[in-house]
């Protein structure tokens, strides 16, 4: 199949639903993901980045996120307490069509979804959409010393490939080593089978915050 740019439209999960980020969701986005515990470890440069104030954080948005060139996604819940809240952010970007790659990434969640079926069935939503679209390689990285965050990609069944050493300076002016995973298209059937098994512990239970983690 030949890889086209995925269509920026809403997707819609059991527990959470995808819509194309906006300038409008910005805020909301600062009130879900705008902590320092966020950021401490290596996330839109490290803590050294991090944005104290709404205002601070929107101009830093604009210059972080793809809007142009990627479909960057607000995440909000679906049913419970807290349906049609935002509590985080997803990007797919990164298009290479010859090559039918692309790149999940610049990823966070408020602190009271960590450990919840949030990322799971984000990323299922996520890889879901980008295969459909013809991709056969789709890569998720991070920080390497963001073990929580190794530990999330490898908990939805993609592949260690290897560390890419001095890839990316941080905001304080050292240089991030990035630890690389990836899906392939051939491993999307068992991939995808497995997280439907675990978000199906869930199911009928929506998402309840957590105690938020300082």
């Amino acid at each position: 199949m030949t890889a086209t740019r995925p269509e920026a439209i809403p997707l819609i999960g059991q527990f959470i639903r995808l819509d194309p980020l906006t300038e409008q969701d910005l805020p909301a986005l600062h009130r879900a993901i705008g902590h320092p515990v966020v950021f401490s470890w290596g996330y839109g440069g490290g803590l050294a980045a991090y944005p104290e104030t709404e205002a601070e954080f929107v101009e830093w948005a604009k210059g972080n996120y793809h809007f142009e060139t990627g479909i960057p996604y607000a995440v909000r819940l679906i049913g419970g307490p807290h349906d049609g809240e935002l509590v985080g952010t997803s990007t797919i970007a990164d298009f290479d069509l010859r090559r039918e790659a692309a790149h999940i990434g610049w990823t966070a969640y408020d602190p009271r979804v960590w450990g919840t079926a949030v990322n799971a069935e984000a990323k299922l939503l996520l890889l879901d959409h980008a295969f459909s679209s013809g991709f056969g390689r789709v890569k998720i990285q991070t920080d390497d010393l963001n073990a929580r965050s190794k530990a999330a990609i490898a908990g939805i069944g993609a592949t260690f490939e290897g560390v890419l050493r001095r890839d990316q300076p941080r905001a304080d002016g050292t240089w991030r080593d990035t630890a690389v995973f990836s899906v392939l298209a051939e491993e999307w059937t068992e991939v995808r089978a497995a997280l439907e098994t675990r978000l199906s512990r869930n199911a009928g239970r929506p998402v309840l915050y957590r105690s938020r983690i300082e």
